[in-house]
């Protein structure tokens, strides 16, 4: 009996010591033009996290002191089919100007893998695509070289630019974009590209996940169907940010 009693007291020592512990972890939102990383906003004590910062305005999310901008397979082969084209080129080609040298631009280029080296899945994507029955009928896409791989003139990168060569229709997958962004101190990521209801869906939704701030761009974003773009739109709205680039621009001081 001595015994059990002795158990039952240090049981609940322990649980008292985890639970003031937890209650010593507290959240903060971060004071407008902070400017820098979450991580080095945590404060800590005795050596293990004490705050964690929450961003919660738009300009709090969008300071470049955190932010990427990612161009999303902005290529002609692309560009040439959205149902947009010019409107999408004068606000995108705005809209980089105007952070190009504030935050990192990402431009992100579609790169099939070698051939034989396929998922059976990317096969039967590309015939379904090109509306074939046959593999070996599946045409060139993307390939080296090709114009429709190119990146417009008027959306070219600058220097400093980084261009990622990527195989999914995720900027996570099979890239070290994400070693990237935490070695820079990233948190926010602003998406801006095409095709919405695809990639651009794909890696807001992806980005939420692995604990960034996405944030698209409704009209620097762009589809060759309309409709899927707009209902992408609408359902990323529950999901994650969406702005328009004036409303960006405006909250990092820029317009």
């Amino acid at each position: 009996m001595k015994n059990t009693f002795v158990l039952l007291s240090i049981s609940m020592v322990l649980f008292i010591a985890s639970f003031s512990v937890a209650a010593d972890f507290s959240y903060d939102s971060v004071s407008k033009g902070g400017g820098q990383n979450m991580a080095a906003k945590t404060e800590r004590k005795n050596g293990r996290p004490d705050r964690i910062a929450v961003y919660q305005t738009l300009a709090e999310i969008v300071d470049p002191a955190h932010s990427c901008l990612v161009v999303w397979d902005v290529q002609n082969g692309l560009v040439d089919r959205i149902f947009d084209k010019e409107k999408f080129i004068g606000n995108l080609k705005a809209l980089i100007h105007a952070l190009r040298g504030k935050m990192p631009v990402v431009y992100t280029l579609i790169t099939p893998p070698p051939k034989g080296f396929q998922s059976s899945w990317q096969l039967y994507s590309l015939m379904r695509r090109f509306n074939v029955k046959d593999i070996d009928k599946i045409p060139p896409f993307m390939a080296p070289g090709s114009r429709e791989r190119e990146i417009p003139e008027e959306l070219k990168p600058g220097e400093g630019d980084v261009v990622l060569n990527k195989p999914a229709a995720s900027i996570f997958m099979g890239t070290n974009f994400e070693n990237m962004m935490r070695s820079r101190g990233i948190t926010t990521l602003i998406f801006t590209g095409i095709a919405t209801e695809i990639g651009i869906e794909s890696s807001a939704r992806d980005a939420a996940n692995r604990g960034f701030y996405p944030v698209v761009v409704s009209d620097c974003v762009s589809s060759m169907d309309k409709e899927a773009h707009e209902r992408s739109l609408k359902n990323l709205d529950k999901l994650v940010i969406v702005k328009q680039a004036d409303e960006i621009l405006r909250s990092i001081g820029t317009k």
